[in-house]
């Protein structure tokens, strides 16, 4: 293994015409004149790659698939296109000082990540990759020869050969949340029948939603109401209406021009705006473009709960999860079932207003995160047996529990009114004062309560009562 205060630096040529090694700072880098040399060789700690953004994408792909190199630091020298972009560590930095300071603080995180372990698993690389570069994103790519328009290629690599579906791997680890979505770049649309997004958008008649339709002026005849195209009102010089033959000689008291501008060849239809189906070019499935499954395009970073996840160890137990479980939890399905049977209690046999029958109070830890990193986890496991004991104190046995997110509890209590909320707050806010820290960091809690059924907002079921008040959480 190379010393921590010399790491193996290569520079790697990949077109055969340009010289082998950078032109500044020769010193610090190790020149190699191919790629597969590079892996045939002995393993590197830091890779440059030299050469145009059309040998940079193979390139970076190949390493990104090879076991050494996945989590590597892999830098470029010169332009490189999107995928490129997506799959390196970016443009070389000037100074090679920048460059041994990068792996260094890259060596410190491999270190602390999942306890010392390395990553085995597909999964836990790419959150590896993820942790190993703070302000790291899993960015999209547009490919217009993908069949999903968009693709990510660092999953894709980082799998190997392994046959996942990316976007549904994506969606699953955000749900878990140890990834949370950056910015919206683009939304596309996709087919509900077979998933497609290769859709074709046609204008039909709002009648019989024909294809054959035609933009045509048309008159209305005031006298007997009849509407139909202009030319058949036509008659020599004039205007007569074909159905009740008056002469129509002035717009606004004769006659007017409708709105309906178009015409159906197939049902004869007037009418002033089309309407729009969508036909899948993959299937043949016919749908209205309101029906069409919305996929948002975003990039994807370490969550603050994957980032913990990933110092406490992965497949494990977090601090929190483990001082929770003291709680005898519920599954969620369970208690969201109580919290909705205590919802129709409350609006069917309510007390009068101003009055609460039931209350749900969720917590959140604050600053864990912060507090872990000060204190370690001695300190902070410390901490959280004195909160823990606390709240075993105040809760019930008639109380039901439930861990919504990593760092989130909440806590229904029946026969609560809002004045016993507020109390039930205050213990548990002056019980974390009374905790001592050994740090200068005290454990933070953030507190939101709902009595019901006054605080209920109306048609509010149990999850869209626990998702507005997750939103006060954070």
């Amino acid at each position: 293994m190379q010393s921590l205060k010399v790491p193996r630096i290569v520079w790697v040529s990949l077109s055969p015409a340009q010289p082998t090694g950078p032109k500044a700072a020769a010193a610090a880098y190790e020149p190699i004149g191919s790629l597969s040399a590079l892996l045939q060789g002995p393993r590197a700690d830091v890779v440059v790659l030299d050469g145009s953004s059309e040998l940079l994408t193979p390139a970076l792909l190949q390493l990104r698939r090879h076991p050494d190199y996945g989590l590597s630091l892999i830098f470029f020298s010169g332009s490189a296109d999107r995928l490129a972009e997506a799959l390196a560590d970016g443009p070389l930095p000037a100074e090679s000082s920048a460059v041994i300071a990068a792996w260094r603080h890259w060596q410190e995180r491999l270190g602390l990540f999942n306890r010392g372990r390395l990553p085995e698993r597909f999964d836990h690389s790419l959150l590896c990759w993820l942790w190993l570069r703070p302000a790291g994103l899993i960015q999209p790519v547009c490919d217009p020869s993908n069949s999903n328009f968009y693709h990510y290629p660092l999953v894709e690599a980082l799998a190997g050969e392994g046959s996942i579906n990316v976007n549904s791997w994506l969606q699953q680890k955000r749900q878990e949340n140890l990834l949370e979505a950056g910015d919206l770049l683009d939304r596309l649309r996709h087919c509900t029948a077979c998933d497609s997004n290769r859709l074709n958008y046609v204008d039909v008649c709002p009648e019989c939603h024909g294809l054959d339709i035609v933009r045509q002026p048309s008159l209305h005849c005031f006298v007997c109401g009849h509407v139909a195209p202009q030319q058949d009102f036509l008659r020599g010089d004039g205007l007569i209406c074909p159905n009740c033959l008056s002469h129509m000689r002035h717009i606004g008291s004769d006659y007017d021009r409708p709105l309906e501008n178009y015409r159906c060849r197939s049902c004869n239809a007037f009418f002033e705006d089309a309407e729009v189906d969508v036909c899948c070019i993959e299937c043949g499935q016919r749908q209205s473009p309101d029906e069409l499954r919305v996929r948002e395009i975003r990039p994807f970073r370490l969550s603050e709960t994957g980032q913990l996840s990933c110092r406490q160890g992965l497949g494990e137990d977090s601090v929190a999860s483990q001082y929770f479980r003291q709680l005898k939890l519920m599954a969620q399905p369970g208690f969201l079932a109580a919290l909705d049977w205590q919802i129709a209690i409350t609006r069917r046999y309510g007390k009068p207003r101003g009055t609460s029958v039931c209350s749900v109070l969720g917590m959140r830890f604050d600053n864990l995160k912060l507090v872990l990193n000060e204190l370690g986890e001695p300190g902070t496991i410390a901490m959280l047996d004195s909160l823990m004991e606390r709240l075993q104190q105040v809760i019930r046995e008639t109380d039901r529990c439930m861990r919504g997110r990593e760092d989130v509890l909440w806590i229904l209590l029946p026969e609560t009114p809002t004045a016993g909320l507020h109390i039930l707050q205050e213990r548990l806010l002056t019980g974390l004062e009374s905790i001592e820290s050994s740090g200068g960091q005290k454990l933070q809690l953030r507190i939101v309560g709902c009595g019901l059924p006054d605080q209920l907002e109306k048609n509010e079921d149990a999850p869209l009562l626990l998702a507005r008040l997750m939103g006060e959480l954070f």
